[in-house]
């Protein structure tokens, strides 16, 4: 299978193409950087310079076409403003929806965050606020779309070592923290699982193994 991840050089991303390329898949990862490509390289995938905030729609259309999926797993990153979460947390996204129906590619997973989909707690400082409401945003426009979407919420990200075992079901689901590399091996199991197709699912630590925990979605 081809699939195009968009936001190819972030952590979960670079852990997404490696699996994916073990298993025999031909991963296409936009970067926005050249000095990134080996780092694409080295996981197996091809790197696509493009630039979701500077770059044509015509150009994103055609690094997708021709694909079997596309995972939108950009982001703004820490240090950002809050007009770079609408930038690229909500406009990216909807950029990859509109150049996925543009070529055809159905199978859409967005990468999202728990806490999306409801108001920033009181308090909240202005650019977390700016990234929930630019998530839930990016939800409420996939949603609306003709495309066999999965929308995923990890929990708190850590960079420790997974162990394949998660929570995995439909939100709301106990906050907690998930391992990047559990996100990373969840993302590639639900790929083509039909049964996670247009739903909303939360993610983190758990006592079910991967492969149980999609295969229990309903």
């Amino acid at each position: 299978m081809r699939i195009v991840i968009a936001g190819g050089h972030g952590k979960i991303a670079l852990l997404l193409a490696a699996v994916l390329t073990r298993r025999g898949d031909q991963v296409h990862a936009l970067i926005r950087e050249p000095g990134q490509a080996a780092d694409i390289a080295a996981t197996g995938g091809v790197p696509v310079i493009y630039d979701m905030e500077r770059d044509s729609p015509a150009d994103l259309a055609a690094a997708v076409a021709g694909s079997d999926a596309v995972v939108f797993a950009a982001g703004a990153g820490a240090g950002s403003g809050a007009a770079r979460k609408y930038a690229v947390d909500l406009h990216g996204s909807v950029q990859l929806a509109d150049a996925a129906e543009h070529t055809g590619v159905a199978r859409f997973v967005q990468i999202s965050t728990m806490g999306a989909g409801s108001p920033p707690a009181a308090g909240t400082d202005e650019v977390w606020a700016a990234y929930i409401d630019a998530k839930t945003r990016a939800e409420e426009d996939l949603r609306t779309r003709d495309l066999d979407w999965t929308i995923l919420r990890p929990g708190r990200l850590t960079d420790t070592e997974g162990n394949g075992l998660v929570t995995l079901g439909p939100p709301p689901i106990s906050r907690d923290a998930v391992p990047r590399a559990d996100v990373a091996a969840t993302l590639a199991a639900i790929l083509f699982a039909g049964n996670t197709f247009r739903r909303t699912l939360e993610l983190v630590s758990g006592t079910d193994s991967i492969e149980s925990a999609v295969s229990a979605i309903r």
